[in-house]
């Protein structure tokens, strides 16, 4: 039961994970520390008076039995900080979380690397991070990303589309889907990865959870993968984490013109290593004899036409395609669902269409 007393404690505002080894130090296990009376807690010197109420509230609300019991119920594990089965990289970080909480199974090796950017992403952005996790999750390589809007989404989209492992790091509990519909992303994601957080089941997402969120992205993964950004934002606080952790940053390039891409293209300029393909990042770590080797589309001439149509940042619309190729819409509208089958096309909002972008095809 030692795991569940450590949970119930981190749940106690003001105690975090140097305080947790403190009080634990002091009293021995974290079922002593919560355990213990009002004086003893006192005498300690562990923890100041406002802290030492916390707990005491906590205390009142909690049942440790109750709380196991729930955790079974919803599929839900723990993993604590000296446990064999806690990530190797969070544990050596700087400030890991004492418990981790997960649906799925968590990594069994480092070979991780954390994609990020931008929620209002443009379509150059989200294709540029599906087709990176795709080609590092065909590779072996496992991509950690926090299960937002935009770039976050099409990462975990790009590795489970190659059958690749996943995880997703939540600033809300593992059992609260946020934003909502990523929900079914998130059950698919817990059935072959992992959906992890330090947050107690039915904590729900707040804006101050995200920081802390990033910093664990970031302590998860070899390194740090920003795809959009603009000059303030959470994927370059996750950036900077990463530099504090001595992980490595990269950034793809955008366009001088884009504000998603002045957060990415300012990396670059401070020193972040550029990428445009997932082989730039295989190289770095000696992983490319793991690179997928490029395969040739079969595609029949109309299919050749409208997929040559297409490009990879700006969405086209039916009736521009129709136009241009002088076919009959009910042809496009087929031809494009065929293409989109095969994982070739991606749909945008009000039927407009990009290539969605792979490594590996020429």
């Amino acid at each position: 039961m030692e795991q569940f007393y450590l949970a119930a404690l981190q749940m106690v505002p003001g105690i975090g994970s140097s305080r947790m080894k403190v009080l634990i130090d002091y009293f021995g296990s974290a079922r002593q520390t919560w355990l213990a009376d009002q004086g003893d807690l006192f005498l300690s010197k562990c923890i100041d008076t406002t802290i030492c109420n916390n707990l005491l509230s906590c205390r009142d609300k909690i049942d440790i039995h109750k709380l196991a019991d729930t955790l079974f119920k919803k599929g839900i594990s723990l993993c604590t900080l000296t446990a064999d089965n806690y990530p190797s990289l969070l544990q050596n970080s700087f400030n890991p979380p004492y418990v981790l909480y997960y649906r799925g199974t968590l990594p069994a090796t480092d070979k991780l690397i954390a994609i990020v950017g931008a929620r209002k992403a443009t379509a150059y952005g989200k294709n540029a991070a599906s087709m990176l996790a795709a080609a590092l999750a065909a590779a072996g390589v496992g991509i950690v990303s926090g299960a937002a809007r935009g770039i976050d989404t099409a990462a975990h989209q790009g590795a489970l589309e190659q059958q690749g492992y996943t995880i997703a790091v939540l600033g809300s509990g593992v059992d609260v889907a946020y934003p909502p519909e990523n929900k079914n992303l998130l059950a698919s994601i817990a059935e072959t990865g992992a959906v992890v957080s330090e947050y107690a089941p039915g904590t729900m997402a707040h804006p101050g959870h995200f920081p802390a969120r990033n910093r664990i992205i970031n302590a998860l993964a070899r390194g740090v993968v920003v795809v959009e950004a603009a000059e303030k934002s959470g994927a370059l606080i996750t950036a900077d984490f990463a530099l504090e952790e001595g992980r490595d940053v990269f950034a793809v390039p955008g366009s001088i013109f884009a504000n998603t891409s002045k957060g990415a293209n300012k990396l670059l300029k401070l020193g972040a290593k550029p990428v445009d393909c997932a082989t730039d990042i295989l190289e770095e770590y000696g992983w490319e004899n793991f690179s997928v080797k490029p395969t040739t589309l079969a595609l029949s001439a109309e299919e050749q036409a409208i997929y040559g149509l297409l490009n990879y940042d700006e969405p086209m619309s039916i009736e521009e395609i129709v136009t241009k190729l002088k076919v009959l819409p009910a042809t496009a509208a087929y031809i494009l669902l065929q293409l989109s089958l095969r994982g070739l096309t991606v749909e945008h909002s009000a039927q407009r269409y990009t290539r969605a972008a792979r490594e590996g095809i020429e």
